[in-house]
């Protein structure tokens, strides 16, 4: 299966909380493939070592140097840490402590060292992290499948997971007439009780998929055909089941049909709620509510001013944001002094509580490298 861990958004506000130096950021391209994964492990002692050379050319001391490698090495060596990869790693190490996510987005390499984290690409992750479950749901068969943007699709081991109906209930059968004395004065037969045999089983599936999707915030999308769909959405537990179904018995769709499915409801999710986000950014902006300029998004992060923050996830501006004022010093250097100015934003829109959405630059509000809702303006 894909192995993720997408963070939360108290996981990336932690990270935004952190201030030290150093801290290193690193984010590796990287595959579920086992046999590929020495290729990244390749790629991070490289990326190692040119953090451990930025923080010599910056004049840092040299324990915190030693001991940022040793938490490094240690996460090098661990073998079984590389046999269970995704798309891309992202890696946030300071000298005694290191945090990792295997993210199912296609993320550029990168790596930035300075005194707080590089939480841009991240933020991708959590605004449209391009994966989802599929409940592939029939009276005879029930599996659950993990899909991501261009990966093949894999099937989700569920303890617990009835194989059928009658499986579901403890019976050998559905059809025809049975007995219960807690049912319709003690008799049920035909399509109705059916039903509610139908009904036993989605509790069950729900039941076993519980612990399997405990802090996932992906999207469950279904594929059954009705009665079933609509019974399951009935006694479904899970948040982020999508409205739009896969329609249809999946027991003869193949696994990786149904992915192609799901992904064209997740671009139709996404594209959705981007319209949606870009509107109500042109009604603030119309209102003299939303601000473009990246010296202005800065100064309005800076006095906890904005509400709803986006970010061009491709464009670099190094440099310095003053911690009082917020005025923006440009740089051409990146190196461990300087840091990003938009992920400077980000973190200080975070901590104030805005919204953050990742976008590719034809998706940015104004077509800049950030653009703002604020609550009031500087």
């Amino acid at each position: 299966m894909l192995h993720t861990d997408i963070p939360t958004r108290d996981d990336v506000d932690t990270l935004a909380t952190v201030r030290k130096h150093p801290c290193v950021s690193i984010y590796l391209s990287t595959s579920p493939l086992p046999q590929e994964s020495e290729k990244a492990r390749m790629e991070l002692k490289n990326r190692l070592t040119e953090a451990v050379q930025q923080l010599r050319d910056a004049g840092t001391d040299k324990g915190p140097i030693e001991e940022l490698q040793e938490t490094l090495d240690d996460l090098i060596q661990d073998s079984d840490f590389w046999r269970s990869l995704s798309y891309s790693l992202a890696i946030f190490a300071t000298p005694d402590s290191v945090r990792t996510f295997r993210l199912p987005n296609r993320l550029g390499g990168a790596l930035e060292v300075s005194d707080r984290f590089y939480l841009k690409p991240l933020l991708r992750a959590v605004t449209f992290p391009q994966a989802a479950f599929v409940l592939a749901l029939a009276q005879n068969s029930v599996r659950l499948l993990e899909i991501s943007a261009e990966s093949p699709v894999y099937a989700v081991s569920v303890p617990g997971l009835p194989s059928d109906v009658a499986d579901a209930v403890g019976l050998p059968s559905i059809n025809g007439r049975t007995q219960d004395s807690h049912i319709m004065g003690g008799r049920i037969q035909g399509a109705e009780g059916q039903k509610v045999r139908m009904r036993q089983y989605a509790r069950a599936i729900d039941r076993a998929l519980r612990p399997v999707l405990s802090g996932v915030d992906l999207p469950l999308i279904l594929a059954a055909a009705e009665p079933l769909a609509g019974i399951y959405r009935s006694v479904n537990s899970y948040p982020n089941l999508t409205e739009a179904i896969i329609p249809g018995n999946p027991e003869e769709t193949p696994d990786e049909e149904l992915g192609r499915a799901a992904r064209g409801i997740l671009d139709e999710l996404y594209a959705a709620e981007l319209d949606g986000l870009k509107d109500r950014m042109a009604r603030r902006a119309a209102h003299g509510r939303a601000v473009t300029d990246l010296s202005d998004v800065a100064r309005a992060a800076t006095y906890g001013a904005v509400d709803t923050l986006f970010v061009d996830i491709d464009q670099s501006v190094p440099g310095l944001v003053d911690e009082e004022t917020g005025a923006v010093t440009l740089s051409a250097e990146d190196d461990a002094i300087t840091y990003g100015v938009v992920d400077e934003i980000l973190r200080r829109a975070l901590l104030s509580g805005a919204e953050i959405f990742a976008v590719r630059a034809d998706d940015m509000p104004g077509g800049g490298a950030v653009a703002a809702g604020v609550r009031f303006m500087v």
